[in-house]
């Protein structure tokens, strides 16, 4: 399994893509589906129309590596609807391993804890995407 540092953001395309890309075609399909700089480190997560297949593709400072899956059976599931106008979903590498072993996430109900997103600035703490923050105190 992947071990991903907290600071890296993890990126699924909500639309279908054409997985016989490779390197330089799923690159571009990030910065159009996406939005995003390919080589910024973080990962990029593509299906197929029938969503039993499934690539990664990260830059790790020397090039890309991709990462690509079959399930023999079922398909994989978004965790989560897009928001209006958003063409991904963004989930964290728990979600990703359980997407990765074909688990279906709609269900799952996460339990309040206290979480901080590593993008965000100025220490400001809140909700999203349905993780539950505490509030701190700015300096």
């Amino acid at each position: 399994m992947l071990t991903l540092p907290s600071s890296v953001r993890i990126y699924v395309a909500a639309e279908a893509v054409d997985l016989r890309r490779g390197f330089d075609g799923l690159a571009a399909a990030t910065r159009s589906l996406i939005g995003a700089d390919p080589m910024n480190g973080h990962v990029f997560v593509f299906l197929n129309r029938r969503r039993n297949r499934i690539k990664l593709l990260v830059w790790d400072r020397t090039g890309y590596l991709l990462v690509y899956k079959r399930l023999e059976r079922g398909t994989f599931k978004l965790p989560t609807e897009p928001e209006v106008g958003c063409r991904h979903v963004e989930v964290d590498a728990g979600e990703l391993g359980l997407m990765l072993e074909g688990l279906d996430l709609r269900g799952a109900r996460r339990r309040q804890r206290w979480y901080r997103l590593p993008h965000q600035k100025n220490n400001i703490l809140g909700l999203t995407q349905g993780r539950i923050s505490g509030s701190v105190t700015p300096r």
